[in-house]
């Protein structure tokens, strides 16, 4: 069967010159491909066309660049958000523990001169710790954590390491309210430490001074004088703290001299307090005086030989009286002597 010859196809169409135009090309690419292996001529041919071409590169690749930067430069804020964060939490975690550190260390130093005047005076306390304030126009007043449980009685003097606060007024079964010195219906006898003059320190209104209303005109009396409690009534030990004069001045009548004076226990500030009990009175007579006597290196040594005692001296001889009546005299039997 003889074969259709389409006059249409390519083998025979008068595009064949073109593939023979192709051929031609392919095969003079091979061999400047060649030579250029071999010889190297076209480089500097591809050094010019790079400089001309590279731009091209560059300006194509910029949106995959500014893409790949903005999704580095939001990765990287993030990174540094979440760390800047993580960093302001730490440090307001460490800022908590370095005050909680400071509190620990101002309370235990509170404590240890608690201990230190406890040690230092002998004293029989008991200590306690601040549960409530109430420091109105006319009421001093603490609220400590120990109770009758806790053999609290009413009358307690409340002390601090710097000096005496106040007194037990109330007690109930776990916990127990003190009046301090500055309450208006509060009064502490006290003496001057500099001149030993008695009299008495009220609270005030003001809630943060003492007054001293009744100190005589002739007193002396100094702005800078030490109150100590003098002991009379019995209820305040004689000795502690009690504040300092700040300043005098006569009352409107001119009969008194009145003082203001800071108190010296830190009132607003102490959280521990010591609650002192009644000492015990010494049973049976009192202790003996040590013996007294010359110094023990004038003593004589117990261990010494016995030394021979001294021949006595010879006494004169009384003769009795004689008959007539002529006084008597006194002769030695030493010299033999006659009357």
């Amino acid at each position: 069967m003889a074969l259709n010859r389409d006059d249409k196809s390519p083998l025979f169409s008068p595009g064949v010159a073109g593939t023979l135009r192709l051929i031609v090309y392919l095969a003079l690419a091979c061999v400047l491909m060649v030579l250029d292996h071999r010889g190297g001529w076209l480089a500097n041919v591809r050094y010019g066309l790079s400089i001309i071409v590279e731009p091209v590169y560059r300006i194509a690749g910029l949106p995959s660049q500014g893409f790949q930067a903005a999704t580095v430069a939001f990765a990287d804020r993030q990174r540094l958000t979440e760390a800047n964060q993580r960093l302001r939490e730490d440090l307001l975690l460490a800022n908590a523990k370095l005050n909680r550190m400071a509190s620990v260390a101002e309370q235990n130093q509170r404590l240890k001169e608690l201990l230190d005047t406890q040690h230092s005076l002998s004293l029989n306390v008991q200590l306690a710790r601040l549960i409530g304030v109430d420091l109105g126009a006319f009421r001093h007043r603490i609220t400590l954590n120990v109770g009758a449980r806790d053999q609290v009685k009413v009358g307690q003097v409340v002390i601090d390491a710097r000096g005496v606060m106040g007194q037990i007024i109330e007690v109930m079964p776990t916990t127990s309210v003190a009046m301090l010195i500055t309450d208006p219906n509060h009064a502490i006898p006290v003496t001057i430490e500099r001149t030993g003059l008695r009299t008495v320190a009220y609270g005030s209104r003001g809630g943060d001074m003492l007054t001293l209303p009744n100190i005589p005109v002739s007193a002396d009396v100094q702005a800078g004088d030490k109150l100590v409690t003098s002991g009379l009534g019995g209820r305040f030990p004689t000795g502690f703290p009690v504040g300092t004069i700040r300043d005098v001045g006569q009352t409107a009548s001119g009969t008194f001299l009145s003082a203001n004076a800071v108190p010296a226990a830190d009132l607003d500030r102490s959280e521990d307090v010591l609650l002192l009990h009644d000492l015990a009175e010494a049973a049976g007579p009192p202790e003996l005086a040590p013996n007294a006597g010359p110094p023990a290196d004038m003593a004589p040594d117990p261990n010494a030989p016995p030394s021979t005692p001294a021949p006595n001296p010879t006494l004169p001889k009384v003769t009795a009286p004689t008959a007539s009546g002529a006084p008597a005299r006194a002769s030695s039997s030493a010299n033999g002597g006659t009357p």
